[in-house]
């Protein structure tokens, strides 16, 4: 008989209200093409440094087992995780992110080189908070066994999410660095709490959109003769979103601010299909940007940036970041001048966060920095693919909103750069320097993976035993009469 189910529903099993698990086909394919990717992808890796260390030191590198180690040594951690944890997922993610992470490695590595002051070396600290990063994905993971047990914890999430976004606001333990308040120094140690605050409210608006996708998207309220929206089930969300600007803009970090903006609107016109509410969201999104670059001096001068960056009093100050950066990604030409020959650290400020891009297109290249891009494509196409595959409203919701983040986060700071939106500030995911985004995109691709593993009919892995059956060779199927004979 044809296999050409989820599962095989045995008749007396289901009377009793058991499903069987059936045999499950395409695990090992998609774990052997991640393996295989990702063999690719730290071989990539692996060129780029050993490039930057014949360009500085005109030899090979001496020392090499360190960074071999680290690379495929992260790349087997998280390949393991998903062959053990999530073996029906996505092999695209994991891949994409470890070449994402190793090229951002690789160009903080130039500007920062290894030496006698390792502890406050950039670089190290970089691959410290990746390899945290690889255990927090495995940990994310082993606890999050059904996607749908996220959506239990709404208000759990909401709650977490607010006091998140208000401790940089604490007294003496937050602190302003480039006039946003968004940090915390805590036992030595300084953390970006609303990166993770971020995935919280994404689960947040995807289970309170999930529950009330019909009434936000169907005529309930009678006025007159006419239905129109009932408003009421907008309120708490609106309350909720309202609350989050507030917030992020008392921290002024307009950039985040942009993106959870752009995140809630777009899940709302997913969730409903109705154009109405983009236009009622860039309605307000316009009236928004006109009182914030009143009030806010930051966001203010960010416009006057984007406007006209060649005022001479904006040329020789603030402005002067992003007109040397166009010089560098101009330098760099269609392949660049090679890994280690830039000169764009010795001009552009925060060539290892805001501006990483601009190193990536001054030594690689249009193409290199392509290859970027190219990459987030990628991720956002698979996140998309994963939503649309999704066993729950909910899961599709919170992959959209999640991929969302990525995407959005990425398309802000290379639009910045390029000067097609004001720049923002936001760290692009994965490449620039930054514990608090590493640690939290690892997370928040960890639970894109486990809503891919979670295909419709699959049963999703239980702890202690293995997410699905193997399936045996076609010969042993028609031995126990389950499969036809040739030629049948």
């Amino acid at each position: 008989m044809a296999l050409d189910a989820a599962v095989l529903l045995d008749s007396t099993m289901l009377e009793r209200g058991h499903l069987i698990p059936r045999y499950q086909f395409g695990a090992k394919p998609r774990r052997r093409t991640e393996f295989g990717m990702l063999v690719m992808v730290d071989l990539i890796v692996l060129a780029f440094w050993w490039t930057l260390e014949v360009s500085r030191t005109n030899q090979s590198p001496t020392v090499w087992w360190p960074m071999v180690a680290a690379v495929v040594g992260g790349s087997f951690v998280l390949h393991l995780a998903n062959r053990w944890l999530a073996p029906r997922a996505n092999s695209i993610f994991v891949p994409v992110i470890v070449l994402l992470n190793g090229i951002g490695f690789v160009t903080i590595l130039r500007w920062w080189p290894l030496g006698n002051d390792l502890g406050n070396n950039r670089a190290i600290l970089q691959a410290v908070w990746t390899g945290v990063g690889c255990v927090l994905y495995v940990i994310t993971l082993l606890f999050v066994r059904r996607s749908r047990d996220l959506d239990r914890y709404r208000s759990i999430s909401l709650l977490v999410a607010i006091i998140l976004m208000l401790s940089p606001l604490i007294p003496g333990v937050g602190a302003t660095v480039n006039g946003a308040r968004l940090w915390l120094h805590i036992f030595g140690f300084s953390v970006q709490p609303i990166e993770f605050a971020k995935i919280l409210l994404c689960l947040f608006f995807a289970s309170y959109f999930a529950e009330n996708r019909e009434l936000l998207s169907v005529n309930s309220a009678r006025i007159g003769n006419r239905l129109f929206l009932d408003p009421r089930p907008m309120l708490p969300i609106l309350a909720v979103w309202g609350l989050t600007m507030i917030v992020i803009g008392g921290e002024n970090d307009i950039g985040f601010a942009l993106l959870v903006f752009t995140v809630f609107i777009a899940l709302l016109w997913v969730t409903t299909g109705r154009w109405a509410y983009l236009v009622i969201g860039f309605s307000m999104f316009a009236i928004g940007a006109y009182v914030a670059s009143h009030l806010f001096a930051q966001f203010n001068q960010r416009v006057s940036i984007w406007l006209d960056p060649w005022t001479p009093d904006l040329v020789n100050g603030r402005g002067r970041q992003i007109v040397q950066g166009w010089f560098s990604l101009a330098s760099g030409g269609l392949t660049g001048t090679g890994l280690g020959q830039g000169q764009a650290g010795r001009w552009v400020s925060e060539i290892t966060n805001d501006m990483i891009v601009t190193s990536i297109g001054e030594e690689l290249g249009l193409l290199g920095a392509s290859i970027v891009v190219i990459c987030f494509v990628f991720y956002v196409g698979a996140g998309m693919r994963t939503a649309q595959r999704a066993r729950s409203v909910f899961s599709r919701l919170a992959a959209v909103a999640m991929t969302l983040i990525v995407g959005l986060q990425a398309f802000f700071i290379l639009a910045g750069v390029l000067r097609l939106l004001p720049l923002t500030g936001i760290a692009l995911p994965f490449v620039a320097y930054g514990g608090s985004t590493l640690m939290a995109n690892y997370i928040l691709t960890a639970i894109l993976m486990r809503i891919s593993d979670e295909e419709p009919g699959v049963p999703p892995a239980r702890p202690g035993g293995p997410a699905i059956v193997e399936a045996p060779s076609r010969r042993a199927l028609r031995r126990q009469g389950s499969a036809p004979a040739p030629g049948a």
